[in-house]
């Protein structure tokens, strides 16, 4: 689960440090700690109620590999620690699949806002960048079937939990990341709002002038359409070749 959450917070924490930004700051830290919380009480309530045995149980009954019997009813004993065998019924869903996905999850949604990845001018390298969180996810999910601790439901149903909710998050703080506005969260586009509901984009920019503060471009920053030229120039160069 540190994967989850820390991974996140060093991109969150870099962009602060570019942008400064103090309500996209705020933002995504609450977006990204509600997606952790609510991915992991959830997947505790549907542990309990399933009760599914790991794949490894046999182990935690006969740690020995040696059955015990009764000797009234002849039934085979599980005789290994009961700590032990208490945790081999909690294999659906898999907590650790659920916790990456939605944290990494919530880090795919918010660099795909932040690089406005979906403006339809088709930079592969964007979308890349995008994924690599996911495809961090997916790794964490594999390692707990490759070591026996889950079966591959276990990690796929995980591993959905946590995306979803990781999108609900997103979107209760951050714009789609197609959306005109989907750099900024939606609290500092409701800060710069005008009183006739339309944004104040020059006026705001002034202002952080006059203030030494925050540079506004609700288009996606300077930074955005310079790597975006950037790109293209790459792109054209690998057709040329």
């Amino acid at each position: 689960q540190v994967i989850a959450i820390v991974v996140p917070m060093v991109f969150i924490a870099g962009i602060y440090i570019k942008r400064r930004n103090v309500y996209d700051l705020h933002h995504a830290i609450l977006g990204l700690l509600f997606s952790v919380l609510i991915t992991a009480i959830v997947t505790v309530a549907i542990k309990d109620a399933v009760g599914r045995p790991r794949p490894d149980f046999f182990w935690r009954c006969f740690p020995d590999g040696v059955p015990k019997y009764n000797n009234v009813t002849g039934d085979v004993i599980c005789h290994g620690k009961p700590g032990v065998i208490k945790e081999g019924y909690k294999s659906f869903p898999s907590g650790h699949a659920s916790g990456a996905f939605a944290g990494l999850g919530f880090l795919s949604w918010y660099l795909a806002g932040k690089l406005k990845a979906f403006d339809r001018r088709g930079h592969v390298a964007k979308l890349c960048i995008v994924l690599l969180p996911l495809l961090l996810a997916t790794m964490v999910a594999i390692s707990r079937v490759t070591d026996y601790w889950h079966h591959w439901q276990d990690v796929f149903a995980g591993g959905v939990l946590g995306l979803v909710v990781a999108s609900f998050c997103y979107l209760q703080f951050f714009p789609p990341p197609y959306s005109e506005h989907g750099v900024w969260p939606h609290a500092y586009l409701e800060h710069i709002r005008g009183p006739e509901g339309e944004l104040q984009a020059q006026s705001t920019t002034n202002s952080n002038m006059h203030h030494n503060s925050l540079p506004l471009d609700l288009s996606g920053s300077n930074e955005t359409r310079t790597t975006s030229h950037a790109l293209d120039s790459i792109e054209e160069g690998s057709r040329d070749q």
